[in-house]
């Protein structure tokens, strides 16, 4: 039995579909109260309580 190749459409669907998964997971994992919330010590938390001491 042999391969059959996707005709170019399919293939298109195919890639544009995983494009799309992966620009989705992307979008949705920063949440706030998730699983993902960004640790107190990241340079994120750091750089926002910097600059919170510059403007006062």
């Amino acid at each position: 039995m042999s391969v059959t190749r996707l005709k170019r459409k399919d293939r298109r669907n195919k890639t544009f579909s995983r494009l799309e998964v992966q620009f989705l997971k992307l979008a949705t994992n920063l949440q706030p109260g998730s699983r993902s919330k960004e640790p107190k010590n990241s340079q994120l938390a750091k750089n926002n309580e910097v600059l919170a001491q510059l403007s006062k």
